[in-house]
């Protein structure tokens, strides 16, 4: 059995996702051991919460500085004991701590066909509203594992959606999520609960 630990800061979509994929048996051989979110008022911890899932606060505010935020961060997360960290809209930068403890244990999902759109500065909305300035016709989503960079881990899984004409960056954050996020990431957590992926096999 998979235990996962996910790390979220707002509403929790790509969380109900999962938690509903486990449920319905589309998530294999995993069970949600926990939720972490930097932001005490974001709707996942409520999703959590519905569903019986252990759920706490770890924010960068209720400490002096950042090297005892990244302890807390890490020491949180040990308390888990996971085999898996889901990084499901966890807009906090990873401490190299956390990514050392954890490596090739760590996956993202992030709105873009990485390498397009990605890296530092690149999140929620600001993506999608690169994606259109720039004009592209086709955007969508990655799932991949989390290594020193930002964004440039070994890529798992990746699905298209087309831009349509009138989109807005809320238009189509929103499509993106329907049409590839809720479906990958759920996805590649099966693979990796069920031995199909991990990091040395990328």
């Amino acid at each position: 059995m998979l235990k996962i630990l996910v790390c979220v800061s707002g509403g929790g979509t790509n969380l109900q996702a999962i938690i509903d994929s486990v449920n319905n048996g589309t998530i294999r051989n995993t069970e949600i051991v926990g939720v972490i979110s930097n932001n005490r008022n974001a709707y996942a911890l409520e999703r959590a919460s519905q569903n019986g899932i252990k759920a706490e606060v770890v924010s960068p505010k209720d400490y002096e500085n950042r090297e005892d935020f990244n302890k807390a961060l890490l020491a949180a997360m040990e308390s888990y004991e996971p085999d898996l960290i889901v990084l499901a809209g966890f807009l906090v930068v990873i401490p190299e701590i956390v990514i050392e403890r954890y490596e090739g244990h760590i996956i993202n999902i992030h709105p873009s066909l990485i390498p397009s759109f990605c890296g530092t500065g690149y999140y929620g909305l600001k993506v999608h509203q690169a994606a259109l300035e720039r004009g592209v016709k086709v955007t969508g989503a990655t799932v991949h594992f989390v290594d020193a960079g930002t964004d440039t881990g070994p890529i798992i899984l990746q699905r298209a959606v087309e831009v349509e004409a009138g989109d807005t960056p809320e238009v189509l954050q929103k499509r993106v999520m329907e049409q590839a996020e809720w479906k990958i990431l759920p996805k590649a957590i099966d693979m990796i609960a069920n031995g199909e992926v991990s990091y040395k096999q990328i």
